[in-house]
């Protein structure tokens, strides 16, 4: 089965959507004009003139705007935000502006990739200058036709006037104002007088996503193009050995059946090469045949063989490998205050808890997928990928050739989460057409990701703490993770800081199970084991939970230690705005509470979580959340993935588990494998810190901390602590559900 496609969009009218800004026309389109009853489409669209600005703008005659966003959208928003900031800048009407998505172009954009929630964190000030040295630009240009200092002329709304009151369109003088030279003064706004950043915009593909034109990786289609489905090994530890395809080439459509792999270990011997290149040394089967599905039933009928290369792991040996690492002394110290020993040795009460969660598949709702064309002179890449210059790169290394051969242009994505931050997919639809020189998409099942794809690691974490004299003195953490560790940074989070003698170790066990970066990277689940266990120390210390918080932040807050990462001052800020929104401690008789607080991808957040109990069985109702993440671009956009990211941590937390058997994952498909369902997601009520801060990440900080606020009001309401997640494990050993 063809994926679905408008039959009106080919290859031609795709690459010319997406081209950069590279000289020339563009071919642009009249989107207010198109809305309008009675408008007539021009009879030659290309005959609106779009006029070259710079690497991201370009003005036609008729004072239209279109602005090119650099970074891939997989639904954070950064298509509809990243050009508001620069449409702020330039001074122009939002309604006469039209966004376009940029392919790869490393020079003229640098940091093309949307990965760590830091798209408009390391955008702001590159954005915000465009904007406002293409107005200067235009003014200047402005001021040259009238012959009058430019200082005299203001613009706005893409309107520019003079003290006369004279005015001139943008569209009047782009001609001229891209010939001039670019200022080496210009002014930024003050964000008191932004009239686009901070308002409600809406998603600029929401109108092609609800009516289901063309924008994702499984939609793009060429003609000529060829459809590929690959078999790979059932089970992380074999390799191939043979294969029969006969069936599978008896079928209509089907044109060849071979194998892939040489290339892909010529790369691996090569060492690192990339972050994002996770591929396995077996060879795998790839049918080629004119549709998905022909593909998709051809691979169904293939008997291979395949043998045992390395370990078969199975959960209960993860299990095993990762308390051993708890408990051995291969542990490496990544950050240590004080002088922890003592502090244990003096302490009154010692708390110690372990905390566990399983490997995750990400669960993109648009598998896999990629496009590759692969020809004697250049490789034309299209698809849905997080990271588009390292899959250049890789695929340049892969097949021998220069980058400088290689064209990425990005679809929109539907879901991430990390997983297409990674190449794999890429690489193999690059060496199927390198083989083929011809046209080919590739394109996974559900089964195939959830099997056969990368995880997040499963993850232990043993919690200590030593309390003296009615205060936290002394914490000890110690992380045994499945193919790494926590990176760099995170020692540095809360608590770090707040408590004198503190001590972070971790440890690892490569597994042959691929993993990854999965939304919010380790602190997705760290921040449940620390969050529900201050929540236990709080208990032990008669203390209310958020004020357990508030008193350990103000030790941060005049800190020189330069490792801390977060704010004690925002910290506070954001935990008390949640306090009073969520009228903590003066809610409804049959209502429980549960608090958790935590900073990550520079954002601080902190949510109260509301739960209900009926037959015994504990309701999530509402989630509260504050958040600080600094100048809020878009908020509706903004509350779009704090939403999201509350349902995505609730829903993991609760019912999120994989295994494994004999290298084998056990569950293939969402009909085995549990999310939450509409009718069990809560209300969620986002509230944000007012400040004039730079803006920070939002596509993860919301899930940490969603967890840690579930489980302590489970607490609350049943007198049950959570270790482990999925959290329905806990609570049907203890008979609360079922």
């Amino acid at each position: 089965m063809n994926s679905p496609i408008n039959s009106n969009f080919s290859r031609r009218n795709f690459l010319r959507a997406t081209a950069l800004a590279s000289g020339g026309v563009l071919i642009g389109f009249n989107f207010i004009a198109a809305c309008k009853i009675d408008t007539k489409m021009p009879v030659d669209i290309e005959s609106l003139n779009f006029n070259d600005f710079n690497a991201y703008i370009k003005i036609s005659d008729e004072g239209f705007v279109t602005i090119f966003s650099p970074n891939p959208e997989i639904g954070q928003g950064v298509k509809t935000s990243m050009p508001m900031i620069i449409a702020e800048e330039l001074d122009v009407d939002w309604n006469k502006v039209s966004v376009v998505q940029a392919g790869l172009n490393t020079k003229k954009f640098k940091g093309q990739m949307a990965g760590g929630s830091q798209s408009i964190r390391s955008n702001w000030n590159v954005l915000r200058q465009t904007g406002a040295t293409a107005k200067q630009m235009l003014i200047n240009a402005a001021a040259q036709k009238w012959n009058v200092d430019s200082s005299t002329c203001t613009a706005s709304k893409g309107i520019i006037s003079n003290a006369k009151g004279e005015t001139l369109d943008y569209g009047d003088v782009v001609k001229l104002a891209a010939t001039l030279p670019i200022p080496e003064k210009f002014t930024l706004k003050e964000i008191k007088n932004f009239q686009i950043i901070g308002k409600e915009i809406v998603n600029v593909d929401i109108d092609k996503i609800i009516t289901g034109k063309p924008l994702f990786g499984l939609d793009f289609k060429t003609e000529g193009m060829l459809y590929a489905a690959v078999v790979r090994p059932p089970a992380f530890g074999q390799t191939l050995v043979s294969f029969d395809a006969s069936e599978a080439k008896s079928i209509s459509g089907v044109l060849d059946v071979f194998t892939i792999g040489e290339k892909a270990r010529n790369f691996l011997s090569k060492g690192y090469v990339s972050w994002t290149a996770i591929l396995s040394e077996s060879d795998k089967i790839v049918v080629v045949s004119t549709s998905t599905w022909a593909a998709l039933k051809a691979k169904k009928t293939i008997k291979a063989q395949w043998k045992q290369a390395t370990e078969l792991e199975s959960s209960a040996f993860h299990d095993k490998k990762l308390m051993s690492l708890l408990e051995g002394d291969t542990l490496k110290v990544v950050r240590e205050d004080g002088n922890i020993n003592d502090a244990f040795q003096q302490a009154d009460t010692i708390i110690e808890r372990t905390y566990h969660s399983p490997f995750l598949p990400h669960n993109c709702l648009e598998p896999m997928n990629f496009y590759a064309n692969v020809t004697a002179d250049k490789i034309e890449l299209v698809g849905p990928t997080q990271t588009p210059e390292e899959v250049s790169k890789a695929v340049a290394i892969l097949l021998g050739r220069k980058v400088e051969e290689i064209s990425v242009e990005m679809t929109r994505m539907g879901g991430g989460f990390g997983r297409r931050l990674y190449s794999d997919f890429a690489l193999e639809v690059a060496e199927i057409s390198d083989k083929l020189r011809k046209p080919v998409k590739m394109v996974s099942t559900r089964e195939d990701d959830m099997t056969t794809g990368v995880y997040k690691p499963s993850v232990k974490y043993r919690i200590k703490a030593a309390i003296k004299d009615g205060k936290i003195v002394g914490y000890s953490l110690k992380e045994a993770a499945m193919n790494g560790n926590m990176y760099g940074s995170i020692p540095n989070f809360f608590p770090a800081g707040c408590i004198p003698n503190y001590k972070v170790e971790v440890a690892s066990y490569k597994s042959n199970v691929t993993t990854g970066a999965w939304r919010a990277p380790y602190t997705n689940f760290l921040a449940f084991a620390e969050q529900a266990f201050f929540d236990e120390l709080a208990t032990e210390m008669k203390i209310d939970p958020i004020q357990l918080r508030l008193d350990l932040v103000q030790n941060v807050k005049n800190t020189t230690d330069k490792r801390i990462q977060y704010s004690g001052q925002r910290m506070e800020d954001t935990i008390k705005l949640v306090k009073e929104k969520s009228r903590w401690g003066n809610v409804s008789k049959g209502i429980y509470q549960g608090f958790a607080a935590y900073y990550s991808h520079n954002t601080h957040v902190a949510e109260v979580a509301e739960i209900e109990l009926k037959d015994g069985f504990p309701i999530i109702k509402k989630i509260t959340v504050a958040v600080d993440c600094g100048v809020v671009i878009n908020p509706s956009g903004a509350r779009n993935q704090v939403e999201g990211g509350v349902i995505d941590g609730i829903g993991h937390a609760m019912f999120g588990d994989f295994s494994f058997k004999n290298g084998k994952p056990d569950f293939k498909n969402f009909d085995t494998y549990r999310l939450i369902r509409m009718q069990e997601t809560p209300k969620v009520v986002v509230h944000f810190v007012q400040n004039e801060l730079s803006p920070s990440g939002l596509g993860e900080p919301g899930l940490p901390p969603a967890g840690g606020a579930v489980a302590n009001a489970i607490n609350a309401a049943l007198g049950e602590r959570i270790y482990q997640q999925p959290f329905v494990k806990e609570l049907k050993k203890s008979s609360v559900l079922g």
